[in-house]
């Protein structure tokens, strides 16, 4: 399968689709569309790793970039990460990211505080 980030969006917000691989090779095309979705100053997005079929380490560190960026930039940041992707799960909970970017397993667990701030309120 090939690699492509995508503008979409889930729950109502903001989104990135991550098709593919998320490795050293492909995890710089994350970051930079992450960059481009902040510069369009947007109040909360998603990282939809739902199609994603491969998660490495350095897949794993642009995720922690991309918090940190998104927090810096007062943007409300979720990474979807659905338990029946167990590739990319696997590297998730061995790496125990979930304690440093705020990770769902479902659109509907996306927290609805986001979705205020999306509305203006």
């Amino acid at each position: 399968m090939q690699f492509d980030v995508e503008r979409a969006t889930v729950a109502g917000r903001p989104a990135l689709t991550v098709r593919g691989e998320l490795d050293l090779a492909t995890a710089p095309r994350l970051d930079t569309a992450v960059d481009e979705a902040l510069q369009r100053r947007v109040d909360s997005l998603v990282v939809d790793l739902t199609h994603t079929t491969f998660l490495d380490s350095s897949g794993a560190r642009t995720l922690l970039t991309v918090a940190r960026k998104a927090e810096s930039a007062g943007v409300g940041l979720v990474v979807l990460a659905p338990r029946t992707n167990g590739p990319v799960r696997l590297t998730i909970d061995l790496l125990d990211l979930g304690a440093f970017v705020p990770l769902v397993a479902s659109a509907g667990e996306i927290p609805t505080g986001i979705a205020g701030r999306d509305a203006g309120t």
